[in-house]
Formats: structure tokens, sequence, C-alpha cells
């Protein structure tokens, strides 16, 4: 019997899923939001590296779900549902989206951040999954690591330190 608790890391335009009492964590995330979507009751959670906010940018060819908010919400969803979680549990915790570079223009593509934001919060509104917190915006980079056990997301902030949302 293997009783060590694994950490399960998700990469850039990455995702996964794990349960109890293991955790799941995403480093890197700077414009680049991190959406955690998990059952408590089942104690399962998914999480996604997104990069973009719309796969209608991706070039033609072979496309990443898990690169663009809305096709990775979805699809975390599914791989939730066929693990056991319940879609009318299913509940969600965001992190990341800054504005890593000070711009002079006010150009929206440059504003990658707050649209991969509001694209995810878009995506779990459609999907009816309550948003239960968020640490958004700002210009540093996060680590998130959640744990499906307690529920909480332990967020690090580059020069702002540590804390549980």
């Amino acid at each position: 019997m293997n009783d060590c608790i694994q950490v399960v890391k998700v990469g850039i335009a990455d995702m996964n899923i794990v349960k109890a009492p293991h955790t799941i964590r995403t480093s890197g995330l700077g414009s680049c939001v991190g959406v955690i979507v998990f059952d408590e009751h089942r104690e399962v959670a998914g999480l996604a590296h997104v990069m973009l906010p719309d796969s209608s940018l991706a070039k033609a060819g072979s496309l990443n779900i898990a690169k663009y908010a809305d096709t990775a919400v979805k699809e975390l969803v599914n791989r939730l549902i066929r693990q056991g979680a319940r879609s009318s549990m299913l509940k969600a915790k965001i992190a990341g989206g800054a504005q890593m570079f000070q711009f002079s223009t006010t150009n929206d593509m440059m504003r990658i951040g707050p649209r991969n934001v509001e694209a995810v919060k878009r995506e779990l509104d459609m999907l009816r999954i309550a948003l239960l917190a968020e640490d958004v915006g700002g210009n540093s980079g996060r680590t998130i690591e959640f744990n499906p056990k307690t529920g909480l997301l332990n967020i690090r902030t580059v020069n702002k330190g540590v804390r549980d949302i």
C-alpha cells in the first residue's frame, strides 16, 4: 500500500484530474488563468492552465483544447464527470490573469490576462458552475495548489507571499 500523497503537476496549456488525498498544482501563471473545478463531496478536482481566451485564435491543424478558455473548461467538466463528479455539485476557483507587461497602447489584444479571466468566467456561467473565489489580475506571477479534501486553493504570488482561498 502506497500512502504517499502525490502532487499532480499541470503544465502550461495542460489539464489534469486528481482525487483526495492527492493535490494538484500549476506554476507559471502570469497572464494565464488556472481554473479549478471540483466536487467537494466526491473529493475530486480538475485543473486547467488556460493560456488564451478563445480557440478561434488557433492555427489550423491539431487543437490543444487545454490551451483555450472556451474549450478547456468544458473538457475539464467532462473529465470530472467521467471520474464520478456530479455536474450539479461542481464549483470553481480561479487564479492568474495578470497583466504581466505594461503597454503604452490600449490595444485589446495585449490585455491577454484580463481577457482570459473574462472568458473563463463566461464559460463557468454558461455551464452554471458557481465561482466561489478568485485571485486574479495584478502584475505578478502565481503558483497554485488545490486540495480536493479541504477545498482550499493555496496561492503563492511572486513578491506577495502565500494565501488560501
